[in-house]
């Protein structure tokens, strides 16, 4: 294939507005800003972004404690929906014009942005273009760590703590759909009730009960055979009293501190797993084959209805500041997204 980039147009603009920030702080530093269009290199498309998801490492990122890995875009953002109006070298796939969601390393807050070919994934003509947006962050990381690195089976129980956050709701809709009993903790007796409304069998409000209690009463003793950790810290050592025997314990985030205390005597007299991951780092090639996996086994319940995120809120670009304060004061049900 020619070495020059494939256009759906030839008059594509030479700037765009994105969203960025001179220094790290609270939601008031992101601001808008004019910025050269970037140009897809070998293996990248362009895409016109018509939605943008708000996910809590964008938050993370604009603090300063969550850098872009090395070459990825500063302007926050790590999934989007749009049109591919360019292609890089070496791009064959007939994805000039199709509407896709993507999962990005950064840019997304932004009229254009980047994409690998290969972490694209083709919107169903029934779903619209915001809850797309909705789906790669969550999706590829529930996937991966649920399924992949958790080893989830039919018959199961899964305990997710969060569970009206984004990531929360698409474990507790993709874990029932492949047939696992879901039980999330939440801190309101409203967000209980919207938890069990996105699909949970059972919701725990940790303000007002101990959760390793409850789990123990509900599982008639048993425990959960995996829990979804997006606390860390303290809660560590308490989720694995939560487990029963054989029973693994994936963390994603660590909004509970980084260092925990646990027993490791009951972690081999129980011969528990204790794993965890991040994605964004992770190469492009490893977030292609993913892509894949995704593609053909969890994919075909977008494009049946079967699966739709939860979604929140919308805010226009140049409203991200607000879409940041929101999702920071954590009334939030589901997934906000940036309309561009």
């Amino acid at each position: 294939m020619s070495t020059e980039i494939s256009t759906i147009s030839a008059t594509l603009p030479t700037t765009m507005t994105a969203i960025g920030y001179d220094a790290p702080g609270g939601p008031e530093v992101l601001r808008p800003e004019t910025l050269p269009m970037p140009v897809p290199g070998a293996g990248q498309v362009l895409i016109k972004v018509a939605f943008a998801g708000v996910n809590r490492p964008d938050v993370v990122q604009r603090e300063g404690n969550y850098p872009p890995p090395p070459g990825a875009s500063p302007i926050p953002g790590l999934e989007v929906s749009g049109t591919v109006v360019a292609l890089g070298e070496g791009v064959t796939d007939p994805l000039l014009g199709m509407r896709v969601c993507a999962l990005i390393t950064g840019g997304g807050y932004a009229e254009y942005a980047l994409a690998d070919a290969g972490h694209c994934l083709p919107v169903p003509d029934d779903l619209p273009l915001d809850q797309a947006a909705a789906l790669p962050e969550t999706l590829f990381t529930v996937w991966h760590n649920v399924f992949e690195r958790g080893f989830a089976r039919e018959g199961e129980t899964l305990l997710v703590h969060g569970g009206t956050s984004g990531i929360g709701s698409m474990a507790t809709m993709l874990a029932r759909l492949f047939g696992l009993t879901v039980i999330t903790t939440c801190g309101s007796p409203e967000k209980c009730a919207a938890s069990l409304q996105i699909g949970a069998h059972h919701a725990i409000d940790y303000r007002a009960s101990d959760f390793v209690e409850e789990v123990r009463r509900i599982t008639q003793g048993r425990g959960v055979d995996l829990v979804l950790d997006m606390v860390a810290g303290s809660y560590v050592a308490r989720n694995l009293k939560c487990l029963a025997p054989e029973g693994r314990h994936v963390t994603i985030a660590v909004q509970g501190g980084a260092k925990a205390e646990i027993n490791m005597a009951v972690v081999m007299m129980r011969r528990y797993t204790l794993t965890g991951s991040t994605l964004r780092a992770r190469s492009d090639a490893f977030k292609s084959l993913l892509a894949q996996d995704l593609h053909e086994n969890a994919w075909p319940l977008v494009e049946s209805g079967a699966l739709r995120p939860v979604m929140d809120r919308r805010f226009a670009l140049a409203e991200a500041a607000a879409a940041h304060a929101y999702m920071e004061s954590g009334d939030h049900v589901g997934k906000i997204v940036l309309e561009v």
